[in-house]
């Protein structure tokens, strides 16, 4: 019974949850780890992500017959030029609008206050639990606001705090881009040569799959951003960049990005001409089309292969476990997570096919 497989798989998991049960007891000692990892977190997942958006312009200035030094010398001048790029020519006009959107806020309060009052006064019949609760989010409409002022400027102040705490990305970046192909050589020296393989090829699956998701993440983003700047221009939308720029960010979240983009862009268009609202709607639903049939499934393709409900259930988990940055990594996570348990199990089909197991 021993040497049977589910017997096996059985004592695997029990072992599991024992060692998860002996940390969660002992969880005193590997605190100072994690603050350890905590403190490194930032710049080592920024410069991964950099690794990977880099690393093809990396191997096309290999290509170019320059070495591995020069390449990676040439890929910090392309990300220092495109930084200039931004600073002198984008973040300006974004900065400006941004401050003309912040101080026209509370005439977009008046403004949604006298529509409420005024759609109050044409009803002649409305519950009165409804026509309470419009009064006290009408009378507390200029707190909901500030609310969200604050939270956006706590979430800017976040933000600088994570950039500071980014100054170590490009000392990382650099020993990833030179010696990023030597990890899996060095995890695998210590297997046998099957088990080597199996492991080879599961870090392969999981390289492919980040690169796919996060330059497929960052092409459609910026895609999606260019296509509402040149609708938003078209239809004379004002703050046009800042919104636009806006959606580029949260276009990274999976799936619920597109939705929370436009809200502002939406709320915007009511307040300078009503109906803007119509036009804001259709040019964010003619982006999205041009992006989920056009551009995803080429850039993206089906690397990731995870169902719409999938991404969703996965989505608000993570919202409620870890809030943003929860919803942030919840979709890359889940697909690393997939690809190892499809290549355990792929493994356990052949081996159990093979009569020959070569499972770590």
């Amino acid at each position: 019974m021993v040497n049977k497989r589910w017997f096996q798989f059985f004592m695997f998991f029990i072992l599991a949850f024992t060692l998860i049960l002996l940390i969660s007891v002992t969880k005193f000692i590997f605190f100072p780890f994690v603050k350890i990892v905590g403190a490194v977190a930032v710049p080592i997942i920024g410069a991964g992500i950099l690794y990977y958006l880099t690393k093809p312009l990396m191997y096309f200035f290999e290509r170019l017959k320059m070495n591995r030094i020069i390449s990676i010398v040439l890929v910090f001048v392309v990300i220092i030029l495109l930084g200039v790029f931004v600073y002198m020519y984008i973040a300006p006009i974004a900065q400006q609008q941004f401050r003309n959107l912040i101080d026209n806020v509370p005439k977009m309060v008046n403004w949604a206050q006298d529509m409420i009052s005024l759609w109050q006064a044409n009803q002649t019949a409305m519950p009165e639990q409804l026509d309470k609760a419009i009064n006290d989010f009408t009378n507390n409409l200029q707190s909901h606001i500030d609310s969200v002022i604050n939270y956006l400027f706590g979430f800017i102040g976040q933000i600088i705090g994570f950039v500071t705490s980014i100054v170590l990305v490009p000392f990382f970046l650099f020993f990833m881009l030179k010696d990023g192909e030597k990890l899996i050589p060095f995890i695998t020296q210590i297997f046998s040569k099957k088990k080597a393989a199996n492991i080879r090829a599961l870090l392969s699956k999981l390289d492919a799959t980040l690169t796919a998701f996060i330059q497929g993440q960052l092409i459609v983003s910026f895609s999606v951003g260019i296509l509402l700047l040149i609708g938003y221009l078209i239809i004379g939308l004002n703050y046009s960049l800042t919104l636009a720029l806006f959606a580029m960010v949260m276009n990274v979240i999976p799936f619920a990005g597109p939705f929370i983009a436009v809200i502002p862009a939406l709320i915007v268009g009511a307040f300078q001409e009503p109906i803007l609202v119509v036009w804001v709607s259709l040019v964010m639903i003619a982006a999205q089309q041009i992006e989920s049939n056009l551009i995803s499934p080429n850039v993206m393709g089906r690397a990731l292969d995870l169902h719409p409900l999938t991404v969703i259930t996965v989505i608000l988990a993570a919202g409620s476990i870890a809030g943003f940055l929860g919803i942030l990594f919840a979709v890359p996570f889940y697909a690393l997570i997939k690809t190892i348990f499809v290549h355990f199990y792929q493994t356990y089909v052949d081996s159990k096919k093979n009569k020959d197991d070569a499972l770590i």
